[in-house]
């Protein structure tokens, strides 16, 4: 008798542990499910600012380019061909680069808090990443804006064209090539990226990241 009362005191207390168990994991996995919720919307609210100053941003970039249009359809003769084709090319430059900053909006819309954290840490991923391209493609505009000013006459007859000007030009492409090969990942870590990225536009993005990761970290 005494056995079969041990053995259901036993089997007793072994359902009362598994409940218990069950009832630890339940609540795990509600306070699992709010933490990333609370981390998908702080996210999300991060990225939207960021969405609506890349809008107005594109604004001013399409306004820019169709100044720059402007100036080069009215200047398009041969004294002003230095003057065409750089502003031409910055103009170029300038409409890739907006084009990128409407696919982060778009991108930015796509995020959304009903989304899983793999999806969402993966958005947040690439718009990382394209932030990073964008800031090297806009440094590709930068020596154009040493040779606007040059003119057929000015190349072929004043000094100043060959010993200014054009190491000037030089010493600037230069530099436009070492940022455009040097401003990635491999250098996030460094005093000189982060002057560059300082601002709102790539601060909000690690922000959003880190709320993602935080997620994983409150898993483990």
């Amino acid at each position: 008798m005494e056995d079969t009362e041990l053995k259901n005191l036993w089997k007793e207390y072994g359902n009362l542990v598994e409940e218990v168990r069950i009832l630890n994991l339940q609540s795990w996995v509600l306070q699992l499910q709010s933490f990333e919720y609370m981390q998908t919307a702080k996210a999300k609210s991060k990225l939207n600012a960021l969405g609506r100053q890349k809008k107005w941003l594109v604004g001013l970039g399409i306004l820019w380019v169709v100044a720059l249009l402007f100036l080069v359809v009215h200047s398009l003769e041969y004294r002003k061909i230095f003057f065409v084709v750089s502003v031409g090319m910055i103009a170029l430059i300038n409409i890739i680069g907006i084009i990128g900053y409407i696919k982060q909006v778009v991108l930015i819309r796509q995020i959304d808090n009903s989304e899983s954290v793999t999806e969402v840490q993966q958005k947040i991923a690439e718009l990382q990443s394209s932030t990073l391209w964008i800031v090297r493609w806009m440094f590709l505009q930068t020596p154009f804006y040493c040779s606007w000013f040059t003119t057929p006459d000015m190349a072929l007859h004043d000094v100043k064209t060959w010993t200014i000007t054009l190491p000037v030009f030089a010493l600037f492409t230069l530099a436009t090539i070492w940022l455009y090969r040097s401003i990635n990942f491999k250098n996030a870590d460094k005093k000189w990226f982060k002057a560059f990225f300082r601002g709102a536009e790539w601060g909000s993005v690690i922000q959003a990241k880190r709320f993602m990761e935080e997620i994983d970290e409150f898993k483990r």
